[in-house]
């Protein structure tokens, strides 16, 4: 009969159960109820396997395939996004960080990005240096409030213990 899987699935149905109650993803639970559904033999072939977990057949085939090669461990491994490298790398990322932990940061995003370009050699645009430091690192740079000449610090320690009582 065309499509009969020639398997054997170690793990029991309890563990097979098990696991895909604590798995976190949703890829892995596609992956270890096709595991589940064919260990409890609910499913005779790879298609019937497929429409049940509603996957095409191929991809099916490709998951038996990676348990046969490494069983779970290899079904369940999650791919490495490949991408272009960061602009600005980590270990830069954290000198910035600690500069902008510093008492005295920065003024300006612009005073950043020409930091990074005197001290560490790295070029990066206005734009990006915003993202990373707003967005990432969850930190701005630092800019001091003008102060009024007329505010009395008198009236200002007042104000201070009042706010507290509130």
């Amino acid at each position: 009969m065309a499509g009969v899987y020639k398997l054997e699935i170690t793990e029991s149905e309890s563990e097979l159960k098990k696991r895909l109650s604590q798995e976190k993803t949703g890829s892995g639970k596609e992956r270890l109820q096709l595991l589940y559904i064919l260990k409890t033999k609910k499913a005779k072939t790879i298609k019937e396997a497929a429409e049940l977990v509603g996957r095409n057949q191929v991809t099916v085939q490709d998951w038996l395939t990676k348990y046969r090669q490494g069983g779970l461990i290899k079904l369940l491994e999650k791919k490495v996004g490949t991408g272009r490298p960061r602009k600005i790398p980590a270990w830069a990322e954290k000198e910035l960080e600690k500069k902008l932990q510093s008492p005295t940061g920065f003024e300006s995003y612009g005073e950043i990005c020409s930091w990074l370009r005197e001290r560490l050699g790295i070029e990066a645009n206005y734009k990006t240096m915003h993202q990373l430091v707003y967005y990432r690192l969850k930190a701005s740079p630092k800019i001091a409030r003008p102060k009024s000449a007329e505010q009395s610090e008198e009236r200002l320690k007042d104000f201070k213990k009042t706010l507290k009582s509130t």
